[in-house]
């Protein structure tokens, strides 16, 4: 079983970059076009050949007009499923992909948008990229939707992904149709995993000229946020809304907030990955809390703030952190 993975794996990678050399690298968006797409049958498929050539062989030995006529019927029913799983890729036109970040350990994602220019309905369109779980749509007639593809982690850093698969066995799953879609590297930004069990560490202080809670003093505008359930309504942003944005919520920092600066140096007792992922467990807790934190890394250091952008970018430095000395010594 052993030697059967082994060179399953090694014709996929044979046939990839195959499939890479012939295509070259792909400018999205693109169309997907009949030199491009490859149709083979799948185990279903295989098994219901094998059905036909018995029923043939079965028909031409006791000479059964009926078994012959019901065998070419169903080789002709096979030869119109794969023209129709052919079709239901051909001409589909893939959007620019777009990562979003994840926590080391968990899914990553791409999303993939498709535009189906035709006016026949695309059944069944699947999607994969870098050994992940498959996601599946429905494209309807001139109209477009988006392909959400899962992507495994497993440590920290940047997750470099240079194509993803786009397939269908649409109909009756007798034949596989699919294509290589070859892009310039998308980074995928892993964050280190948020572990850890030690308190928050002893703010420094207020903001700088603030005003303790309740002393009617106006709160600090922070930015947009996408709307979460549970938000109150007197914090979306209306006039956005209504301008066509998608529906956003005002967040603030209030003034006197705690503001804390979470220290690499501090944690001395942990190796450098521990003190990245305490360091991660700390700067999501500290947003959840809508407090004012920063982070202090050898050779970097982020002010305290808040928000989405901010956790980002927190959250970056974290799963960065060390990689690009180490890339540098390996040149």
């Amino acid at each position: 079983m052993r030697r059967g993975g082994a060179l399953r794996a090694a014709l996929r990678l044979k046939a990839a970059a195959w499939a890479r050399r012939r295509q070259g690298v792909d400018r999205l968006p693109v169309q997907l076009r009949r030199q491009r797409l490859y149709i083979l049958p799948t185990r279903a498929g295989l098994g219901f050949g094998v059905l036909l050539a018995c029923m043939l062989v079965a028909g031409l030995n006791y000479a059964n007009s009926l078994a012959l006529l019901l065998t070419f019927l169903l080789i002709g029913f096979a030869l119109i499923a794969m023209h129709e799983c052919h079709r239901n890729l051909l001409g589909l036109i893939v959007g620019e992909a777009v990562t979003s970040a994840a926590f080391a350990g968990e899914p990553g994602g791409i999303v993939v948008p498709l535009v189906n220019p035709s006016r026949v309905d695309r059944y069944r369109i699947e999607g994969d990229a870098l050994a992940g779980s498959p996601a599946t749509v429905d494209v309807s007639p001139q109209s477009s939707c988006q392909l959400s593809l899962s992507v495994p982690t497993q440590r920290r850093g940047i997750l470099r992904i240079e194509r993803f698969r786009v397939c269908t066995s649409h109909p009756f799953g007798l034949f596989r149709a699919w294509t290589w879609v070859h892009i310039a590297p998308l980074a995928l930004i892993v964050y280190p995993r948020p572990q850890g069990s030690r308190p928050l560490p002893v703010e420094i202080g207020s903001q700088p000229g603030g005003a303790p809670r309740g002393s009617g003093e106006q709160d600090a505008w922070l930015g947009l946020r996408a709307f979460r359930e549970g938000d109150s309504p007197r914090q979306v942003a209306w006039m956005a809304y209504a301008r066509g944005a998608p529906l956003l919520v005002k967040e603030f920092a209030a003034h006197g907030a705690p503001r804390r600066v979470l220290d690499f140096s501090q944690l001395t007792d942990l190796d450098p990955e521990r003190r990245l992922e305490q360091l991660a467990r700390w700067t999501v807790d500290a947003e959840l809390h809508a407090e004012q934190y920063g982070l202090s890394l050898p050779g970097g250091r982020i002010e305290p703030g808040s928000g989405s952008q901010h956790l980002h970018r927190c959250l970056t430095a974290l799963a960065l952190h060390g990689l690009e000395r180490a890339s540098d010594a390996g040149r």
